[in-house]
C-alpha cells in the first residue's frame, strides 16, 4: 500500500472489527481525534444517557476510512 504510514490495522484487537461493514478498517484514529468537535464531518448522534445527552459516534466510519487521513490532519491542524 502506497502511503503505508497512513494506515495500520490491528486485526489482534479485541475489538476488531470496531465497525461492521468496513473492509480494511485504519486503526489509525482508534480514538477519534474529532470527537470534541461540536460539527465534526463524521456520522455522529446525540443520545440521552443517565440524563446527559452525550454524542455516540458508534456509527461512524469516517476515521476508519483511509483515504480520510487527510482529510482529519488538515482539521486538526486548522483548529490548533
Amino acid at each position: 500500500m502506497n502511503n503505508s504510514y497512513r494506515f495500520f490495522e490491528n486485526r489482534e484487537c479485541k475489538y476488531y472489527p470496531c465497525h461492521k461493514d468496513v473492509e480494511n478498517i485504519n486503526c489509525m484514529f482508534c480514538y477519534c481525534p474529532l470527537y470534541q468537535m461540536v460539527n465534526c464531518p463524521g456520522t455522529y448522534k446525540i443520545i440521552e444517557k443517565d440524563g446527559r445527552a452525550i454524542k455516540s459516534c458508534i456509527d461512524c466510519t469516517f476515521p476508519h476510512i483511509y483515504e480520510n487521513y487527510d482529510k482529519i490532519n488538515q482539521i486538526i491542524r486548522k483548529n490548533n
